[in-house]
């Protein structure tokens, strides 16, 4: 576990140099491990990622083009992943399966609105009062949350990739996309076999035809995988976004600028998510991107980059 103050680390990664602190905020006796990437006198973005996925998969060009723009990038591992405090429990992957199939309620050790309290925790431990929120798929989700009950301490919110319904099989993932999710988390023991199946989810949800599997994809997931260790917080996350209530109420309480973005052909949340969270948040704008995934590709990146910071900096 990192030391309880922030410490000052220098890391070589794409032949650029990266500065940050890291440390480690506290909701109660949960550890939330953050990553403050600065400058100091940026204005501060919280960044909440998604299912099972540490901060260090948030891209080097994203961060590189916030600072840029004199943003200050801050990212978290959520709750039960990568060096966030993790639970214990065993949630049955067949047995979820099948509720959620047969549209069961799914128990979980944790809720959307508790991983909600995990990310203003971090802005807290670093004396933020206010901040840009960005939440991609699940980041998407339990950022809803975040923005919905503390919009005094919002500037703008930004959604990618992301739903205020509780998926089911007909709003929710291809067959395909949810055997691979589940095959890559199951996949414990050998790092590239682990490695193998996260290339065969990347080709299913990213930019169609764009190839992830290279040496420096392999590389950067073999060091991904030795930094968080096992995958077992995906399945208790996978039951706490399954297991939660649709948020459409919450979200028609929003009154923060908002700017969604979504691909039309993302295979995990479908456009029409986008389109209907467009509705329910009068304050917001919807941008729907040709030829985008799930992920945040560079190439579908640069689709939206020049809208992306004219909305923040006109709410900055």
């Amino acid at each position: 576990m990192l030391n309880k103050l922030p410490i000052l680390l220098v890391f070589v990664f794409c032949s650029s140099v990266f500065s940050y602190q890291e440390g480690i905020a506290k909701n109660d006796d949960i550890e939330i491990a953050y990553r403050d990437y600065g400058p100091i006198d940026g204005r501060p973005i919280l960044l909440i990622t998604g299912l099972g996925a540490q901060l260090t998969l948030w891209p080097q060009f994203l961060i590189e083009d916030l600072q840029a723009n004199n943003f200050r990038p801050i990212v978290f591992d959520n709750r039960d992943v990568g060096l966030s405090t993790r639970f214990s429990s065993q949630p049955s992957q067949v047995i979820n399966y099948l509720k959620y199939f047969l549209f069961l309620p799914i128990n979980s050790e944790y809720t959307i609105e508790d991983m909600a309290a995990d990310g203003l925790a971090v802005l807290d431990h670093l004396k933020i009062d206010s901040a840009h929120i960005l939440g991609m798929s699940m980041g998407g989700m339990i950022s809803q949350v975040l923005v919905a009950q503390n919009q005094n301490r919002v500037k703008s919110f930004t959604m990618i990739s992301s739903t205020a319904s509780t998926p089911n099989p007909f709003n929710g993932p291809k067959f395909k996309v949810t055997q691979q999710l589940l095959k890559r988390s199951a996949a414990k023991d050998d790092i590239e076999n682990r490695i193998d199946q996260s290339i065969k989810l990347f080709e299913m949800i990213g930019t169609p035809g764009k190839n992830y599997d290279t040496p420096q994809f392999r590389n950067n997931m073999r060091a991904y995988i030795k930094r968080g260790g096992d995958d077992g917080g995906f399945l208790r996350q996978m039951a706490a976004i399954t297991g939660s209530k649709n948020r459409k109420e919450l979200l028609r309480s929003i009154n923060s600028p908002t700017l969604i973005i979504h691909g039309d052909i993302d295979p995990l949340i479908k456009v029409k998510n986008a389109i209907s969270a467009h509705e329910l948040i009068k304050s917001s704008e919807l941008q729907v991107i040709d030829g985008m995934g799930h992920l945040l590709d560079e190439e579908a990146y640069a689709k939206f980059q020049k809208s992306f910071m004219v909305f923040l900096r006109e709410h900055s």
